[in-house]
């Protein structure tokens, strides 16, 4: 029990940045909310919710299979890792505020938001290098990865609801200060992605 408590506090400051900064989920479950309520706008929360699960199973499950199949692509896949964090942290540092960016997402109910999660480029990118960088180096046990699995899924969940219930009023805030809010999480991502390599 042990290891998993030291593998979630390694890599917990770089999935709450990802979980927290402005993404596909964030913005859908804003829009929802904020367009259509809790009661009508629940169902494309359970939709991100559930498919962000799935996502979380599948990343696991192809990075373990490759892990077994070629046990010295684990410690290449770190630095890949590593080398994704830094490239997240400049992208994040050098965004522009969530109001800025197009946003294709209505909003559109469970399947849509399901559907979303795998073409979510920020969701498989952080699973995969959770599991290759932080997880499967420390254990490839089923129970343990499953576990990894389901807390990933709740950071993610604590994103997307936090933004789905600030609605308007937190994507106000963040569009009026992004520099700074982007500079500080791009700030701890690159730690992260330093902290691989240590």
């Amino acid at each position: 029990m042990s290891i998993l408590f030291s593998v979630i506090a390694a890599y917990f400051p770089y999935a709450a940045v990802t979980a927290f900064t402005p993404g596909p989920n964030n913005i859908l479950a804003l829009h929802a909310i904020s367009q259509f309520g809790w009661r009508k706008g629940l169902s494309s929360v359970l939709g991100i919710l559930t498919g962000f699960f799935c996502v979380m199973l599948i990343c696991a499950g192809s990075c373990w299979g490759l892990a077994q199949q070629l046990p010295a692509i684990t410690i290449w896949l770190k630095y890949i890792g590593a080398a994704y964090i830094f490239w997240l942290a400049w992208h994040i540092a050098s965004s522009k505020p969530a109001a800025e960016q197009n946003s294709e997402e209505s909003g559109g109910g469970f399947w849509q938001a399901f559907g979303l999660q795998f073409l979510n480029v920020k969701i498989i990118m952080y699973g995969i290098t959770i599991f290759t960088a932080y997880v499967l180096p420390s254990s490839s046990a089923s129970p343990f990865v499953l576990a990894n699995c389901i807390f990933l899924t709740l950071i993610g969940a604590a994103g997307f609801l936090t933004w789905g219930w600030a609605g308007s009023v937190f994507a106000s805030f963040i569009n009026q200060h992004f520099r700074p809010f982007n500079l500080a999480m791009a700030a701890v991502l690159a730690l992260c992605g330093l902290g691989l390599l240590v």
